[in-house]
């Protein structure tokens, strides 16, 4: 029988259903867990279910009942892979299941900062369309999206939706090359042109060791058009301190982001200290968290451990099984 043991199932909804597996198995589920109770709460545990509990490969060696991890998203930074695949222990990950509600808020911070939204309403409550004597007044600047240049950052599914939404509004998407290669092939404008020459630069990319920081100071002073910046994506991709000088330079026009380098963050993050400005859109890392999409996550979850039980195994990361 197998022991399954979810470590954070509070980072889905209440709403959201969590099916039984379909074989003989015990089921715990923990809304929280704190690092030193990983290993307690895993112990006999042949299958692990982790959203964002970070597994070691100290901690993981210590687990030798463990035969998967099934990560509940679709970034696996949370788990030593290379050590899963030293043990033996797969790791599977969920795919496609973001493919409307992470372009749509997406687009939500775009039209919201785009359009000045946030600061028009924060005029009307301080009593400014009384004080203006007239049907409407013209205290922010208001720009449309049709003709405007996106840049994308990261060609997969959500930058490719991305785009497509971006099209129907009369947008030119660009994809960016990657940083520091040339040579991509026909999808791609150069690294340099994205950044030169975007009206709106959008982040859909994995965080990785390559990708940490790929925005800051030097590619804030290469953005001539003064764009809007927004990420859904991971927080460590964007340097926050150099964000924030960004805007205090004028270097870009605003930023629209769902996420921080830590999450929670730190009462002194430099983005959460900024989020008070008309012109600085922060959710709190949602963007992903549509009741529809994490029904399709909790479905395709499901799928991967009956999956691997049963032997054919799916979603599984590469270089772990």
């Amino acid at each position: 029988m197998h022991k399954i043991v979810f470590l954070d199932r509070a980072t889905l909804a209440p709403q959201i259903m969590l099916r039984e597996p379909r074989f003989d198995h015990q089921s715990i589920e923990y809304e929280r867990t704190a690092p030193d109770q990983v290993l307690t709460r895993l112990a006999g545990a042949s299958i692990a279910i982790v959203n964002k509990v970070a597994l070691s490969g100290d901690l993981l060696a210590q687990l030798p009942d463990l035969k998967l991890v099934a990560v509940a998203a679709t970034g696996t930074d949370c788990v030593d892979k290379a050590a899963c695949e030293r043990l033996g222990i797969a790791v599977s990950n969920i795919r496609g299941y973001a493919i409307n509600t992470v372009p749509e808020h997406t687009f939500a911070l775009i039209l919201a900062l785009r359009r000045n939204l946030i600061a028009y309403r924060d005029d009307v409550l301080a009593g400014e369309w009384q004080k203006s004597g007239q049907f409407c007044f013209f205290t922010h600047a208001i720009h449309d999206l049709a003709g405007a240049r996106l840049g994308i950052i990261g060609e997969g599914v959500l930058g490719q939706r991305v785009a497509e939404i971006g099209k129907a509004f009369g947008m030119q998407p660009m994809f960016a090359a990657h940083k520091g290669r040339e040579g991509l092939g026909p999808l791609y404008t150069p690294w340099d042109e994205v950044l030169a020459t975007s009206d709106i630069i959008t982040v859909h990319s994995p965080l990785t060791p390559h990708t940490r920081n790929m925005l800051a100071m030097p590619e804030f002073r290469a953005m001539k058009r003064r764009p809007l910046l927004v990420n859904t994506a991971r927080g460590g991709l964007v340097d926050e301190h150099a964000l924030v000088r960004a805007l205090d330079e004028g270097l870009i026009s605003g930023a629209g982001f769902d996420v921080t380098a830590g999450e929670p963050p730190e009462d002194d993050n430099p983005l959460l200290r900024a989020a008070g400005r008309p012109n600085v859109i922060l959710t709190p890392h949602v963007a992903w968290a549509s009741d529809e999409a994490q029904q399709r996550l909790a479905d395709q979850l499901m799928d991967n451990i009956e999956n691997f039980v049963g032997g054919t195994p799916t979603n599984l990361v590469s270089g772990t099984y």
